[in-house]
């Protein structure tokens, strides 16, 4: 079934289906009017005398030149095959998906002066699972993403290449192949096509996505580790978050408390045990996670504005005016990016913590070094939690800021710059690490847990451990763990959130869902 794209009203819930998805889609019919509207406006600009940037004039530095009706389809082919300049490894077939579904987004406000056939064009290639190869890099994140959707576009002149049916071809062979026309751009269509920030949104919202799956994964694995170092829960009281009021910290420990309900574990030692306070790692988990999620809603609330909005150069106006401004320079998306980056460098930081402590005997309130039932012949999850470590800093050096850097470009007539496009696309690392890490503490939680026997952890936490054994068997003496570790990244990605496994309802990213 298509979705259907309606301009202007796009939700997160909806884009994430469109990433995660591979079904066809399409611009509401209701927009047609004003897309035609407003390319009436370009073609008559196009056959008057007064200069209008990208219709009949050059571009950026070359503006000032004065381009003859003769010649309107030479430059906008010119255009987009001198900005076929990308470099570096494709995009993945999910991210250029939703980039398509943003850019139909965008024209279909009606502000680009576009004809429609361009928009059925793109609509075509979605529908024949045709995915333009968009090289990763060449992105400044200012006078839109000019590289990256000069690759989109020229797929759709039949220049360039693509995917289609699990090959790599040139586009006019898909193009052949799947019974389609190259179309040819008129007047400031090619102009429209790639000033704008969907390259840079489309990798940002991949991120938000992956990285709020994994993020909220953690509050799952924080879960197990609460019960495999004997922790209290008395910190993940109701009152105690809504006495401060942030909804993540809110949201984060009524999953705690969800999780840990009915755990023999739990109530073992609520006499006798003299420790008075449990370290941060554990007691802290709402305030931090919390954080990291709320963070994360923020950046996602700016995206959504993102998504939805027009953002090439010239704009046609309600009032048929062709104007010139900025919308194209992506500094809320490289905010959004950096965001976003403090969020799940940070989710990491926290959750190592955890590790470390289950695997220290001196913190972890009785339970063996390392986590193996034999230590000193065995070393158990030694080196597991030295790689949760190495993730972890590693994302430390990418959380640093991309949106404070800038370059002057194009003969310094673009001489400030977002940085937004490669602020998203580290994002993409950032989040299998963090799903590292994440992966080592549901190892190390669920190992802990089983050290406690004859003790029992909650009944949903039992659930998530018999989902942990399905890809990662108990620790008896040592083996290789990097396969436990892959294994356990990919459950960690490729589920909706860790706590599905027991059943509990997803905690929402947008306000109103």
């Amino acid at each position: 079934m298509s979705i259907t794209l309606v301009p202007g009203a796009a939700t997160l819930s909806l884009l994430e289906s469109i990433y995660r998805g591979k079904g066809p889609f399409k611009v509401d019919r209701a927009a047609r009017t004003a897309v035609e509207q407003s390319r009436q406006c370009i073609a008559r600009a196009a056959g008057a005398d007064a200069p209008i940037y990208g219709v009949n004039t050059g571009f950026g530095k070359l503006a000032s030149m004065r381009i003859g009706p003769a010649d309107t389809a030479q430059l906008q082919r010119n255009l987009i095959l001198s900005h076929c300049a990308g470099t570096g490894e494709p995009l993945s077939a999910a991210v250029v998906r939703l980039i398509m579904a943003l850019k139909l987004l965008s024209l279909g406000r009606g502000a680009s002066g576009i004809r429609w056939g361009v928009i059925e064009q793109l609509e075509a290639f979605v529908a024949a699972d045709i995915v333009p190869l968009i090289p990763c890099q060449g992105s400044v994140g200012a006078s839109g993403d000019l590289a990256p959707l000069a690759h989109m576009t020229a797929a759709l002149l039949g220049e360039g290449e693509v995917f289609y049916g699990g090959r790599r071809l040139p586009a006019a062979a898909a193009l052949a192949a799947a019974g389609l026309q190259a179309i040819t751009l008129g007047a400031k269509e090619g102009l429209a096509m790639i000033n704008g920030t969907q390259v840079s949104t489309a990798l940002a919202l991949a991120g938000l996505f992956d990285a709020w799956r994994v993020v909220t994964a953690s509050i799952t694995t924080s879960a197990l580790s609460v019960d495999a170092a004997m922790a209290t829960a008395t910190p993940f009281g109701d009152e105690i978050q809504r006495l401060r009021g942030h909804r993540g910290q809110i949201d984060s420990a009524g999953r705690l408390r969800g999780l840990l309900q009915g755990s023999a574990i739990l109530h073992s030692h609520s006499r006798g045990d003299t420790r008075v306070q449990d370290p941060y790692c554990l007691r802290c988990q709402p305030q931090v996670t919390g954080a990291c999620l709320d963070t994360l809603r923020q950046a996602g609330a700016t995206l959504r504005t993102e998504a939805n909005a027009v953002t090439d150069n010239p704009l046609v106006l309600a009032d048929g005016s062709i104007v010139s401004g900025g919308n194209f320079h992506a500094e809320p998306v490289a905010f959004a990016a950096d965001q976003m980056a403090l969020a799940i460098c940070e989710a990491g930081c926290i959750a190592q913590r955890r590790i470390a402590l289950l695997v220290d005997p001196a913190l972890s309130y009785g339970l063996p070094a390392f986590l193996t039932p034999a230590p000193g012949l065995n070393s158990g999850l030694m080196v597991a939690e030295v790689t949760s470590a190495a993730l972890m800093s590693e994302n430390k050096a990418l959380a640093n800021p991309r949106s404070i850097d800038s370059t002057p470009t194009s003969a310094n007539q673009e001489d400030h710059v977002s940085m937004a496009c490669h602020a998203a696309r580290r994002l993409g690392d950032m989040v299998r690490n963090l799903a590292g890490i994440v992966a080592i503490e549901a190892m190390a939680g669920a190992q802990g847990i089983a050290l406690r026997a004859p003790l029992q952890t909650s009944p949903l936490l039992q659930t998530v451990i018999a989902g942990v054994r399905r890809v990662c068997p108990a620790l008896g003496n040592d083996r290789m763990l990097s396969g436990d570790i892959a294994a356990l990244t990919e459950l960690i990605l490729n589920t909706r959130q860790l706590s599905d496994i027991a059943g509990l309802a997803a905690i929402a990213i947008e306000v109103g869902e």
